[in-house]
């Protein structure tokens, strides 16, 4: 396997916490300490703008396939809602009163899935901006959220160390999987809908039955916090990035490790911890607290 750096995407001022690719190809947006929603391009490799300012650091940025809006979660609880069409914000989202720190869609439901540091989720009908309702899901944190491909399940990471399985139907709780020692920062369904993949800061990736609802593998994956997983579009491959300043890409088959990326393993990478990664289709896009956007490229006919 080889990984190559294309670019590396300069002008944040503050640490990058998350990166979300836009329904227009070719254009990236990533949020942290500055204060503003950044647009860049990854055809040209440069700065496009600063979307719009906000006021608080931006934990979250969602933009679902199915409608021209993008979804921004700050520290303060709100939810910026930009339209495309518009091109402004159009609306802000106001319930919770603690970070937002992950945004997801249910397409077949058309609602939105906010999860925050109340220990609550909020569902909202996408179309309309209405809140539904609310479940307490936990007495603390909810860090990360993922939905089954197939659309049936919704699991929470949670800052008690646990993750909690819902019913996307109707968000009757189907199961809590115990086992990470430390908060659940990423989670991640398989495309076959058959595992899931979670991430802690205990630095364990955990490998998860979801017919039988048991573990079926640990690996010590990093040194530190597990921050981010993102399982590859196509290939059978999913990498994880770490604080501990690594992105390592492992078999989606066999679990093993195919590929450690550091300025350790020589390669022009992150010097602080790296917040969050997301593929664009055979690119690997990563951000950190080291302000920098870095593209790396799959070569897959080295595969």
């Amino acid at each position: 396997m080889v990984i190559e750096k294309r670019a590396e995407l300069l002008g944040h001022n503050n640490p990058i916490f998350t990166l979300e690719l836009s329904n227009k190809p070719g254009i990236l947006f990533t949020g942290g300490n500055d204060k503003g929603l950044v647009e860049w391009s990854l055809k040209r490799h440069e700065f496009i703008k600063i979307l719009f300012p906000v006021q608080a650091t931006i934990y979250a940025i969602h933009c679902p396939k199915f409608i021209p809006l993008l979804f921004t979660g700050l520290r303060n609880g709100d939810v910026v809602v930009y339209s495309f069409i518009e091109q402004k914000i159009i609306t802000l989202l106001k319930h919770h009163i603690k970070p937002i720190f992950d945004i997801i869609s249910s397409q077949n439901k058309n609602e939105l899935i906010i999860a925050s540091e109340d220990g609550t989720t909020s569902i909202w009908d996408i179309a309309q901006l209405k809140l539904i309702h609310t479940i307490q899901v936990s007495t603390d944190t909810i860090r990360c959220i993922a939905i089954s491909p197939n659309q049936k399940l919704v699991a929470f990471g949670c800052r008690n160390n646990t993750i909690k399985v819902y019913s996307l139907d109707d968000f009757s709780l189907i199961k809590i999987l115990e086992g990470h020692k430390l908060p659940v920062f990423s989670l991640q369904f398989s495309p076959n809908n058959e595992i899931l993949i979670s991430g802690s800061r205990d630095a364990q990736i955990k490998i998860w039955d979801i017919k039988a609802y048991q573990e079926v593998l640990n690996i010590p994956g990093h040194l530190f916090a597990i921050n981010s997983i993102a399982i590859h579009p196509q290939l059978p491959y999913f990498a994880t990035a770490s604080m501990d300043k690594f992105i390592k890409i492992w078999g989606m088959n066999d679990f093993k490790l195919y590929k450690s990326i550091s300025i350790e393993k020589g390669y022009s990478s992150h010097f602080l911890s790296i917040n969050k990664i997301i593929w664009d289709d055979n690119k690997l896009i990563s951000v950190s607290d080291d302000k920098k956007i870095i593209v790396w490229e799959l070569i897959t006919d080295s595969l």
